[in-house]
């Protein structure tokens, strides 16, 4: 509830529990064992930001915040609650609320472009080993330096690709691009793919502004994202929210102390998030938690354990809702030890005890006092959500999603010309030059074959004339060496030589007379 400018969470019989909201944006932690009332508490607080006009980003992984946008029901157990804790003007309400799913079926959808999402985030999607980050990276340097826009994962495989193939290339410049870091982005990409993630990428991209706003009353709206089936992909939940809260950090101006949030983000099962993180990348997440409080975002992180976030993360958390734990274990001990250490101690009771002791809805509370510094923890019991608890019916969620000013806005994908075109001209291009250069060389090659044909017919023609003519010589010299021949031309010779005297004999008779 927002009451008097502070957005009261929990109360004792003798102390109200209050967030400032000019120190919301100096982010938390909700924690505590499952079942024990965390995601009641975040709605809870989601309702009083929203009551304050300050827009909430929620993730819903089990489908049970999407009541927000309903009032809620007045039970028995409501109310015995508010008659406890004297709650003076409770009502329940309905709130603003705006859904948002990266599989586009039960909220607006949430699109972002390859470049957009960078290749850190990209990495973590993918599930890559620094090495093949690496190679990510380079790509991503390729394509800037190549004007190569890389909207949609069919740019990403194709840009992939092409500096696969053109590796030698690219090497000296760039750094070593191995086929087998080229492949095994190239199958992730696939499962991302079969996977439905398609969708999360290309155009028109998400405008972060669209989070960021109020109602006609001034009430600010709960966007909540539809993350069931997103979530059993922990590792692609944490990718996808680490994005959303990126992209706010690099889209939002400087804004320094303001009165209120500009924006508060709820994190939940952040475990997933820091999960065998790499240092380095760690680092980067602590810079955005460090440096995006000054762009008035509040970081809401829910998991667990306190020891689930990372000490550098957890020390920048400055207010704190822990809700009851369990110690069967040493191990367990540790955890609710370092829960309890957490916390600024209060005379009247122990914190550790506490822990252990707390019921559902309990929780022991610490937020930052007007001086910035964190209160003494108190034991409350968690104010009731003023909407409804649990999920809604399609037919309400629809209604709600069709009558959104965003109806629309994101729906249809917008398919400009990117990298997958770029590269497939030059592709076709390649290819043309190399048919071209292919048919010039087989024009020559069958030249030069029809010149060889020719001058082997023409040498077997010669060939074949001098043997017909050797041929014809041995005939008439094996006619000259016959007894036929020899026996022939004697007896042309005797007939000659008659028919020449005869001829004789006449002149010398016609002279004579």
């Amino acid at each position: 509830m927002y009451i008097n400018g502070k957005l009261l969470i929990g109360k004792n019989e003798k102390k109200e529990v209050c967030l400032l909201p000019n120190l919301a944006n100096r982010h938390g932690l909700i924690t505590g064992a499952s079942g024990t009332g965390k995601t009641i508490t975040s709605k809870v607080m989601a309702e009083s930001f929203s009551d304050a006009g300050v827009p909430v980003f929620m993730a819903d992984v089990k489908g049970d915040l999407s009541g927000t946008a309903v009032a809620g029901e007045m039970n028995e157990n409501i109310a015995n609650r508010v008659e406890n804790l004297k709650l003076e003007g409770f009502e329940v309400k309905e709130f603003p609320v705006r859904f948002w799913d990266v599989y586009r079926e039960k909220g607006h959808p949430i699109r972002f472009r390859v470049e957009d999402v960078g290749p850190s985030i990209l990495s973590m999607m993918l599930g890559l080993s620094e090495a093949q980050e690496g190679v990510l990276n380079i790509l991503f340097k390729i394509a800037k330096d190549e004007n190569l826009k890389l909207d949609n994962l069919k740019d990403l495989q194709s840009s992939l690709n092409y500096i696969g193939d053109n590796r030698a290339k690219y090497t000296i410049d760039y750094g070593n691009i191995t086929t087998q870091s080229v492949g095994v982005i190239l199958r992730s990409l696939s499962i991302l793919e079969n996977q439905g993630l398609d969708k999360f990428f290309g155009e028109p991209s998400l405008n972060i502004q669209d989070f960021i706003s109020v109602d006609n009353n001034g009430k600010g709206i709960v966007n909540i994202l539809d993350a069931v089936e997103l979530y059993k992909n922990p590792d692609l939940y944490s990718a996808i929210m680490l994005c959303l809260f990126t992209k706010m950090y690099d889209h939002m101006p400087e804004v320094g102390d303001v009165d209120k949030p500009k924006i508060v983000f709820f994190f939940d099962e952040a475990y997933f998030l820091f999960r065998e993180m790499p240092s380095y990348r760690l680092k980067q997440i602590e810079k955005v938690v460090r440096l995006i409080r000054s762009k008035g975002i509040g970081l809401y992180f829910i998991s667990h354990y306190t020891t689930d976030i990372p000490d550098t993360i957890l020390d920048q958390l400055g207010n704190r809702v822990q809700h009851n734990l369990r110690a069967y274990t040493p191990a367990d001990q540790k955890v609710v030890k370092s829960a309890a250490d957490s916390f600024r101690s209060n005379p009247n009771f122990n914190t550790y005890d506490t822990i252990l002791e707390l019921s559902t809805g309990e929780a022991l509370v610490s937020f930052q006092d007007e001086k910035g510094a964190p209160d003494i923890v108190e034991r409350v019991t968690i104010l009731p959500p003023q909407s409804k608890i649990g999920v809604i019916d399609d037919l309400t969620r629809n209604k709600i999603i069709n009558n959104s000013p965003l109806c629309g806005k994101y729906d249809e994908d917008v398919d400009n010309e990117s990298a997958h075109d770029i590269i497939t001209k030059k592709n076709e291009e390649k290819a043309a030059i190399k048919a071209e250069e292919e048919a010039k060389k087989a024009e020559v090659a069958a030249k030069k074959e029809q010149e060889k044909i020719e001058k082997e017919e023409a040498k077997k023609k010669a060939e074949e004339e001098r043997a017909k003519a050797k041929e014809e010589r041995e005939k008439e010299k094996e006619k000259k060496n016959s007894w036929e021949y020899k026996l022939g031309k004697k007896a042309v010779n005797k007939t000659t030589d008659k028919l020449m005297n005869r001829i004789l004999n006449k002149v010398f008779n016609i002279f004579k007379k």
